[in-house]
């Protein structure tokens, strides 16, 4: 992730230079916006920025073989419908720079999924390894969008 900030910033300092503060800012907060955007309906499409599926769910099954009743059910809906919020998906842009990541509580549950890390599945629980599911990151598209959008306001 830290490699793909490193080109965007080599890539784009020398444009983002030219710019006064005030359209430097403009700029960043407007290449934030999109960012979320599209980082949101990646996350609603369930997929990497590499363009593959997220790991699925691991199933969980009673020792009869059964799946849980009502009171322990496995939900099968989307994963990360609330963290894609804005609520929670912020974004934070100033002349120097933006910033796209996960506010409160819901941060740390983003970075265990983010790098695959372990964690508790409930307060108390067993520790599950969870599969690297890659929240925020570029993709090809996202790039292009950047830089589309910093000479449109080079270009103003």
């Amino acid at each position: 992730m830290m490699d793909e900030l490193q080109a965007v910033e080599t890539f784009l300092g020398g444009l983002l230079g030219k710019l006064q503060p005030a359209a430097r800012r403009a700029a960043m907060r407007d290449i934030a916006r999109e960012l979320r955007r599209s980082q949101q309906t990646r996350i609603v499409a369930q997929q990497n920025p590499d363009g593959s599926r997220y790991a699925a769910r691991k199933p969980r099954t009673k020792p009869g073989g059964k799946l849980r009743d009502k009171r322990g059910r496995i939900k099968r809906a989307a994963m990360f419908a609330k963290l894609r919020t804005a609520r929670y998906l912020k974004t934070e842009a100033d002349a120097n720079g933006l910033a796209i990541g996960f506010a409160g509580r819901v941060a740390r549950v983003a970075r265990v999924h983010q790098l695959g890390e372990t964690d508790r599945v409930a307060p108390g629980g067993v520790e599950y390894r969870y599969p690297a599911r890659v929240l925020l990151g570029f993709t090809d598209a996202e790039r292009e969008m950047i830089r589309d959008r910093l000479l449109q306001h080079l270009t103003k």
